[in-house]
Formats: structure tokens, sequence, C-alpha cells
């Protein structure tokens, strides 16, 4: 969920002042200046849907027919009110609260609502921030499917054994999965030498791969769920050894051409050309929805082609270990659930569960109520309010109980 914070801009201003010499280069500190000014308010709308083009990205191609949504338009989609923390709040303020740009509902596979703002419209490729990483989890899932990756419990140094030494040692790709590997990684956006912030610089400046092997260990494997951005890299570094395929044609062959996109997928790369798997999905909305539905098909898209398989979703739905149960507790960082780069919400309505962006990205399914909601923002305030990351979750559960009240 989490990628870089605006106040790390005056931060890294008033270390430039006091003369400090970010990572003994002046290069890596102008780049994170540049890209922080990216979530300013007055211009975060209009960055979110440029982003691919104003920083290295590569284009992966749709193919096949498009898979076309049957409309029934349904306008009133949203509630009078949600309920959080035991308070009855307006479903309406909550958007607008959140900038949201585009919003698409699927009920039975049905397109009910859909609707843009902000200057986006259906055309507008969206960052889609770590909703990425559920995408990249399908595609280990795939690998699983196939054969290519049969032994979640294996090591992840035998796919890769550059990260011998590193705190990926003695990690399987399972604890990857559910961020439970007990790597050290900090995601203060407010410190320079946080991990996360030396992630981003890795991204614009170099390689996400060899910025891999410095993640050090904190904890013991498998015993705490610790949200860490770099974790979805590594399983993208797995699932290219494991299937001897580049990140990207993978994604073109196993995914993006199966679910009749009507467009191609923008993905940011680093400066060696590798995709960003774990934030950097530049998408059409409808595109994400198609998405959506073919997970709650079960792993069959809207084309009628088996993507993934039922038995790998329902794994990645299923809360089986402590560390990936929602609630308040010690086996984990954050009250939602965490399930192989998917969320689980605390109170389930359906078998819900979620893909989730910083700033307000979302793939909400719900298969008990047959409903999928896409939606993107462009929320500036998004780092100052966590509570509000919560509050939608609980307001898109809303939104699929109102649109379908019977199931």
């Amino acid at each position: 969920m989490k990628w870089i914070k605006r106040g790390v801009l005056a931060t890294l201003a008033l270390a430039l002042i006091g003369g400090a010499v970010f990572w003994g280069k002046i290069q890596d500190v102008r780049a994170l200046m540049a890209y922080a000014a990216i979530f300013e308010p007055d211009a975060i709308d209009q960055n979110f849907r440029t982003l691919h083009k104003v920083y290295p990205s590569i284009s992966i191609e749709r193919s096949g027919p498009v898979a076309e949504f049957e409309n029934v338009q349904q306008e009133d989609i949203f509630p009078a009110t949600y309920s959080y923390d035991g308070q009855n709040l307006s479903t309406v303020d909550l958007f607008e609260e959140f900038h949201w740009t585009g919003m698409a509902v699927l009920r039975d596979g049905k397109l009910i609502h859909q609707a843009y703002a902000r200057g986006n419209t259906a055309e507008t490729s969206h960052i889609e921030m770590s909703v990425t990483k559920s995408l990249t989890s399908i595609l280990v899932g795939i690998a699983h499917d196939e054969g290519d990756l049969p032994d979640l419990d294996a090591q992840v140094t035998d796919f890769v054994p550059e990260l011998k030494g590193t705190g990926y040692d003695g990690v399987t790709v399972q604890q990857v999965l559910d961020m439970t590997s007990g790597i050290r990684y900090v995601e203060d956006y407010d410190d320079l030498d946080s991990d996360i912030v030396q992630t981003v610089v890795a991204t614009l400046r170099g390689s996400l791969d060899e910025f891999s092997t410095t993640i050090v260990r904190q904890r013991e494997p498998g015993s705490y769920n610790q949200y860490a951005s770099i974790e979805t890299q590594v399983l993208a570094w797995v699932l290219r050894r494991a299937t001897g395929q580049k990140y990207a044609d993978y994604f073109r062959d196993k995914l993006w051409s199966k679910i009749g996109a009507e467009a191609d997928a923008q993905m940011l790369v680093d400066q060696e050309g590798e995709p960003v798997a774990f934030g950097g999905a530049n998408l059409r909305l409808r595109d994400l929805a198609r998405v959506g539905q073919m997970v709650l098909n079960g792993g069959v898209s809207m084309t009628g082609e088996r993507v993934v398989s039922e038995s790998w979703l329902r794994q990645s739905t299923t809360t089986d270990t402590p560390q990936s149960k929602a609630g308040n507790h010690d086996k984990s960082d954050f009250v939602l659930g965490y399930k192989n780069q998917w969320w689980i919400p605390v109170d389930r309505d359906g078998n819900d569960f979620t893909a989730i962006g910083i700033y307000g990205q979302f793939l909400y399914i719900n298969p008990g109520r047959g409903v999928v909601i896409a939606m993107n923002s462009a929320y500036p305030e998004y780092n100052e309010k966590p509570e509000t990351e919560l509050k939608m979750v609980v307001a898109l559960q809303a939104i699929a109980k109102y649109v379908s009240p019977d199931s």
C-alpha cells in the first residue's frame, strides 16, 4: 500500500539546506525531490494519470477480443451511510474526501456503475500503486499451477542464489508471499535512511534486484507479518528464475492476453528496465475491473479462459496462520488481514477481500454478493490520515451490500 510520502519533500529540502549528502550522491536527492513533488495536492490528479509518461516505463500489449461488459446502469450505488467505529458516517463525504477519480462497479459480471472525476476518463491509464502486488500474486499462482513453482515452502535462495547471506537466506517463497519473511524493512517516509526511501532511490537511479541483496534479517522467518514493498520485488525475481521468462512477458502471456483487456498495461521500470512489480502498474479502470471479475469467477476470465486455479485464489484469501488473520494482535503490524499479497477485512462479508494501493487505489471483490469494485483516487492526505483506508474498506463493503442486498 505504501509508496512515498509528501512530507519527505520538506525533509529532503532541510537535508540539502543543512548540507547533508544523501548516500553520497546529490543526484539521488534531486531525483527524490522531483518524485515527491508528484504528490503535491495541486498536481496529484494529473500526475497519477501521466506517471508512466514521465518516468521510465514499458507497454505490456493486450491481445485477443475485448471482453465487453453488459451495461445495466444503476445510478444510485451509494448507501447514505456506512458504519465505522460505532458511528454512522456519510458515504458520499468519504468519497469526496478521498478525491476519487474513477469507479467501476460490477454485479454478476455486469457493469452497473461507471464514473470518472477530476480530469480522468474511461481512457485514463492510472497508477495502481500496490494493487500491483496482488497482480504479481496471481502470476505466482499461475507458476505454481503450471508446475514451475510447485513447492511454496522452497527456499527463495534456491531460485535466487544472489540472496544468500542476506535477510532472505532461509526464507520460503510462502513467507515472502505473506510478508512474514522477518526482514528488517522500515517504511518511514520522513527518514532519508529508511528502506522504503532507499527502494524508491533504487527504482529511480539503479536496480531493484541489486537493492534486494542489501536487505537484512530482523525476526525469525514466519513469525510476524510486516508490510514491506520489497517482498513483492523478490517474488518477481523468484518468478523470473522459476519460469525462465521475463516478468513483463509472463504478465502479458499469462494474464493480460487472457482477460479481454481493452488497452495495453503500462508498467514503471527501474533503471535496468525491470518492472516495478510492487507498485508500477498503470491501467485503465475497466481493465482492472476485468481482472477483478476473473478473480471473482474463480480464475476464469470474461473471455472464458482459465487464468489461474480456483484453489490458488481460495488459498490466497484464507487466513490460515496467526500472522495472516485480521484484527489487533501481536503477530502483525496492521489491523487488516494479509495473505498472498491480498488484504482481508476485519469483519468479512461474502468472503470478501481487496487489493489496496496507497493514495486510494482499490480492487475490492465480494464473491458472496457477486460484486467487484475497481477504484482510483488521488487522495493527497492519505498518509496523514491512515484511518481513512480502513473507512474506505468498510464503505466498499457497504456499497456491495447496497447493490446486492439479497445475496
